[in-house]
């Protein structure tokens, strides 16, 4: 019987882990009159210097403890009404300018309604790490008001006796923002995102920037990826979505800092839920995909960003996995083969987690799988926003073991050490 160690740490929804965000005012007049954007501003203008200065400290007394450099967000948002509206900041005190910036911007709980669909990643810092230890990295789908996702981060640290200790996070979080972004037009395609010079990257949260993202980033895989030349680049696929469309985007960084948001194509890119292998294997990129929404495929490509449909892989099997199949995120490699983790979907639309082995050399062939799951929605893990579900995507291998955190509900996160060997000898 495979015995997996679980962690005692869980991490929930927390609707007091708030940013500032830009609120988006109609820009345009209707039917020829003044825009509301216009009335606004021209009413903060024509405050004499103590009503700005009061409206402005009944502000700051509500917010400015719980975001970090308020004063500074105002500016920086009053600085793209300015360019919206062709202002004068030289004629414009710092108050009434932090006024206006502040009525252009909301207080959003990004992970208000729920936590969930973590994967994890070995840091790109590893020094001063004692043998034993790895510094690691996870993403986490954050969803909040109107039921919209994002992706926030976690640094921690595992060991190879199972312990697990996150970093706090810092007390205000940040958005990641795009440089240079144009207030009255939404991007499309590629676009950039930028950490915060000195936001600490738990405490970062990147949001929706373009309309195929317009409802969310949702499980983001990452993968750390080794290229043909020897350099190293996290590489992370999820799922953008408008409301009625999805399609699958790839996140590219080398250091975290900036953030590539690149949208793929190809018939394969229309649907969810693509891992990346974490190398080429047999000169292509290879990736596992659902292209049907009911078994796995194995997708090839010559590009990173572009991919046609595959070759089925996996169907449902077992009564666990009937209704449908898909990954936990990326392959693993083991000296064994590609280890792959899967989600299964049975009776009452119950998740569970199992794992695959494929061929090292072609991983269209099917070593074993597992004919049980390893993880299943059970006693606590049942109910949440969502119940009866447990669902990964990604885990890290680390010594023996291998390191899952898993979302539980799609209300919390919580972590699981599995032994790899024992894991193994149970494939069929």
């Amino acid at each position: 019987m495979l015995e997996i160690f679980h962690h005692s740490l869980r991490l929930h929804a927390d609707p007091s882990r708030v940013v500032v965000r830009p609120f988006h005012i109609g820009w345009s007049p209707v039917g020829g009159g003044t825009s509301r954007t216009d009335r606004l501003v021209r009413a903060v203008l024509a405050m004499s210097a103590q009503e700005t200065r009061d409206e402005l400290e009944v502000v700051l007394k509500d917010f400015e403890a719980r975001h970090w450099q308020t004063r500074r967000v105002f500016m920086t948002r009053y600085d793209e009404i300015e360019d919206l509206l062709g202002l004068d900041g030289r004629d414009i005190g710092d108050e009434k300018r932090q006024l206006i910036g502040a009525y252009f911007c909301h207080e959003y709980s990004y992970a208000a309604a729920a936590l969930m669909n973590p994967s994890a990643v070995p840091h790109f810092d590893q020094t001063g790490m004692p043998k034993g230890s790895m510094r690691i990295l996870m993403s986490l789908r954050s969803v909040g008001e109107g039921h919209i996702s994002s992706v926030a981060f976690r640094e921690g640290i595992i060991t190879t006796d199972n312990q697990l200790k996150l970093a706090p996070e810092p007390p205000f979080a940040t958005a990641a923002d795009v440089h240079g972004s144009d207030e009255e037009h939404v991007p499309s395609g590629p676009v950039t995102v930028h950490r915060h010079r000195d936001s600490t990257l738990s405490g970062t949260v990147i949001f929706p920037i373009t309309d195929a993202q317009s409802k969310g980033l949702e499980d983001l895989r990452l993968v750390q990826f080794h290229h043909d030349d020897g350099e190293i680049e996290w590489l992370g696929t999820y799922t953008a979505y408008n409301g009625s469309q999805i399609q699958s985007e790839l996140l590219r960084t080398r250091d975290f800092r900036a953030f590539d948001l690149v949208p793929m194509t190809g018939p394969a890119a229309r649907n969810k839920g693509i891992a990346l292998f974490p190398r080429k294997v047999g000169g292509r990129y290879l990736a596992i995909g659902r292209q049907d929404g009911e078994n796995l495929f194995l997708l090839d490509s010559d590009r990173l960003t572009h991919w046609e449909e595959g070759g089925r892989l996996l169907e449902p099997h077992y009564p666990w996995e009937l209704v449908q199949i898909g990954n936990c995120g990326p392959p693993i490699e083991l000296d064994e083969g590609w280890l792959l983790l899967t989600h299964g979907v049975g009776a009452m639309r119950k998740y569970s987690v199992g794992a695959v082995l494929l061929d090292k050399e072609d991983p269209s062939k099917v070593i074993g799988r597992t004919a049980e799951p390893i993880l299943a929605a059970k006693d606590q893990d049942r109910e949440g926003y969502v119940p009866n579900v447990v669902y990964s995507c990604g885990a890290i291998r680390h010594g023996d073991s291998l390191f899952l955190p898993y979302g539980v509900a799609d209300s919390s996160v919580a972590f699981a050490f599995v032994p790899i060997k024992a894991l193994v000898a149970t494939l069929v």
